[in-house]
């Protein structure tokens, strides 16, 4: 907390502009892409982005991720390795339910059940790519006259990327794994080398039950796999102090029926073991919203800021800031007194470009609405 407030922050992803919806489209369909054009495109749409964290009122900002397809799969851009695609099964609660699965997640600019396939040695390779992101973003800070307590960007987890990237190079799961985390590592360090908060987004660390590997798997050999997965990513974040960094993880940024999902209580001392200072964990999501005991029951480790999600990012209804507020205190009052608290979305608003569940104009509303909610609970609880 800063001065008797609640910060609020987001989780990475905000909507595009439909003119650069149009340029991911084309790149993705391996379409020639003017050079000009696409620098003015991310330009334009970081600067906006950033103006509008301003207006709602958002303390630890991003360049809402504008010039990425996806927070995963903009990897296959970054790395060397990857060639083609593979369609892969349902995460196994859509499996239960085919018929919505199959209305439901369409998009016009990425193929959802066609995954990457990792063809050779992983090797960062994104380098210029990366630094061109890091100085769109910190031209649009500049430019745009605000001042934000925190600027952050968004780094895929190296389980994140072999979840949603098809082995068909190491043959051994944990090699991949490791692989992984040793090409990420470069831009974990890029981004922190530029001074910025690094976000890992690593949703797989609570959802890894629902892929088809571990669908069948116990309990306890899901959070072994959690426990390795945490083990890599302290791997590729060795060189980056843990004061800098913070991690998402969630129970998959769709609007699924949620039934198999992996019981917060007993996934947290795992995720404590992670090399971080932050955590983004979602408590609106209706499946979750019980689950704020678990921070009494194993609190968290001493020096960490707990972001919890009270925004929901799966439905158009703007949620009201007394019920915002409502779900900051409940949280609040499962922590130690001393816990930092920084109010969040469950999730980003445009994961995936071009499958937006809420609409762009709604999607600012509600955030406005978390910067409201945020007063209201920092009035009752100092």
């Amino acid at each position: 907390m800063v001065d008797d407030r609640i910060p609020t922050t987001h989780i990475g992803s905000l909507p595009r502009p439909p003119e650069l919806l149009d340029l991911l489209k084309k790149r993705e369909d391996g379409e020639d892409v003017d050079p000009d054009e696409w620098e003015a495109a991310t330009t334009d749409a970081t600067h906006e982005v950033v103006r509008r964290q301003a207006d709602v009122g958002i303390d630890s900002a991003n360049n809402g991720e504008q010039s990425r397809v996806s927070f995963n799969w903009y990897v296959k851009n970054r790395l060397n390795g990857i060639e083609g695609t593979e369609e892969q099964e349902l995460w196994a609660d859509l499996q239960d339910y085919p018929d919505y699965a199959e209305e439901t997640f369409k998009t016009d600019v990425i193929n959802l059940a066609e995954h990457p396939v990792v063809t050779g040695p992983l090797e960062y390779t994104g380098v210029e790519e990366a630094e061109a992101e890091i100085a769109e973003f910190e031209a649009a800070l500049d430019d745009v006259d605000t001042d934000f307590e925190d600027a952050f960007l968004t780094s895929a987890s190296p389980s994140v990327v072999t979840a949603t990237h098809v082995d068909d190079y190491y043959g051994d799961y944990e090699e991949y794994l490791f692989a992984a985390a040793d090409a990420m590592q470069t831009e974990y360090e890029l981004v922190a080398d530029a001074g910025f908060t690094l976000q890992i987004d690593a949703p797989e660390l609570l959802t890894v039950g629902q892929t088809a590997a571990y669908a069948d798997s116990s309990l306890e050999e899901i959070k072994g796999a959690t426990r390795l997965h945490v083990d890599a990513l302290n791997h590729a974040l060795e060189n980056v102090p843990a004061e800098q960094v913070r991690l998402h993880t969630c129970w998959g940024s769709y609007e699924g029926p949620g039934h198999l999902d992996t019981p917060l209580a007993e996934m947290l001392p795992v995720l404590y073991e992670a090399d971080i200072t932050g955590l983004s964990v979602e408590q609106a999501n209706p499946r979750h919203q019980h689950e704020y005991r678990a921070f009494a029951e194993h609190p968290l480790p001493d020096g960490w800021t707990l972001i919890p999600g009270v925004v929901d990012v799966k439905t158009n209804i703007i949620d009201h800031p007394e019920t915002i507020a409502d779900r900051i205190e409940r949280v609040a009052d499962a922590v130690a007194d001393d816990t930092p608290l920084v109010a969040a979305p469950d999730c980003g608003f445009g994961t995936q470009a071009g499958i937006g569940m809420v609409d762009p104009e709604i999607a600012w509303a509600k955030l406005e609405a978390l910067d409201e909610g945020a007063k209201i609970a920092a009035d009752r609880i100092y």
